[in-house]
């Protein structure tokens, strides 16, 4: 079978035969204005990651970067088919939704001396004991619960033939190359291979493998195992979330026929052609915004800090997203319940 399109190549496939989502040249222009003016601040930069985050690991050792894998193992499916039936975590004083749910329960369970994030122990765990880890304190459970446990006994076992289990020795073996690490990830693990077909070709999107790279190299600073000479090939991690944004931030718009679908609720499932024009389009949309904000970068006297790439600028969106929650609302996001997202 031929190998997929990279994600890049994908996105682009995917933008120029799109039927029912499109990109805005004039809304790309805008969002890497609005960017402009933040790339001095934290949000655009790599100490962001630590500095805006006090659930993220503030060390840079081995330990956290078992913890980024398996948080970035779990890191799918956390939308609630209503507001009021969330699932919510709550950790040392504050209550934590979403993505932020599974960081507070995954710190939780160490502070109780659950070691969660040690591949000898969720290679085994049980189905009840992922239940207790990730409970809620409300009556509704994280969603998928069932495929996180399978997910954790999966990736464990794995970790631990092929790379003594600790995900540090995956990193070692990619040689600094973001590219090589994704493609390790994807080649040892399932549950991060994240391809589907769109008009008769194989695309991929790894979302959750671009991710988990991104993270290295933020808990590493982008030091030592994390300097990843090639940090600028990693795309935007196409999920819910920064297509919402982007069409909140009119850098993309949908048809009236897709737009009637996701006003109405209905669930899209993975690989529909409008999930995937969804998904390829908002990722294609980021890598326009940031070569147009290299440019307004390179006309400005003041240069920031560090480079500006896809990853800094997905974090930074997906921030902006839960800060706008109440603005996006009239926003749709896409309801694909699955692993990959």
């Amino acid at each position: 079978m031929d190998a997929p399109l990279a994600p890049r190549e994908s996105a682009k496939f995917i933008a120029e035969n799109s039927r029912d989502v499109f990109i805005d040249d004039g809304g790309v222009r805008r969002v890497a204005e609005l960017l402009l003016a933040r790339t001095s601040g934290p949000g655009l930069r790599l100490e962001g990651w630590k500095a805006l985050h006090e659930l993220n690991p503030q060390a840079a050792d081995e330990a956290a970067v078992n913890w980024v894998f398996v948080v970035d193992t779990l890191n799918f499916s956390f939308w609630s088919e209503r507001e009021e039936r969330k699932c919510l975590v709550t950790y040392r004083g504050r209550t934590y939704s979403g993505y932020w749910s599974l960081c507070a329960a995954v710190n939780r369970a160490l502070d109780q001396g659950t070691p969660i994030t040690s591949a000898s122990y969720y290679a085994t765990v049980t189905l009840d004991e992922v239940r207790q880890i990730f409970r809620s304190d409300t009556e509704f459970p994280m969603p998928l619960i069932e495929e996180r446990h399978r997910v954790l006994n999966e990736t464990g076992k794995i970790l631990l033939e092929k790379f003594g289990g600790s995900f540090l020795n995956c990193v070692r073996k990619s040689k600094n190359s973001a590219q090589e690490l994704m493609s390790l990830v994807v080649e040892h693990f399932p549950s991060y291979r994240d391809v589907t077909e769109f008009e008769g070709k194989r695309v991929s999107f790894y979302k959750r493998a671009q991710i988990l790279v991104a993270d290295t190299w933020s808990v590493l600073e982008g030091k030592g195992d994390g300097c990843f000479t090639d940090i600028s090939s990693i795309t935007m991690f196409a999920d819910y979330r920064l297509p919402q944004v982007l069409v909140h931030l009119g850098a993309l718009k949908y048809s009236e026929k897709l737009l009637k679908k996701l006003l109405k609720g209905e669930m899209l499932s993975y690989g529909d052609q409008e999930e995937v024009e969804i998904r390829g389009c908002s990722l294609w949309c980021v890598e326009l915004i940031r070569d147009c904000l290299l440019e307004l970068i390179d006309k400005n006297s003041e240069k920031p800090q560090g480079e500006i790439n896809s990853v800094l600028l997905d974090y930074y969106l997906w921030d902006y997203a839960r800060e706008h929650r109440e603005d996006m609302q009239a926003i749709p996001f896409h309801r694909t319940r699955c692993m990959y997202y």
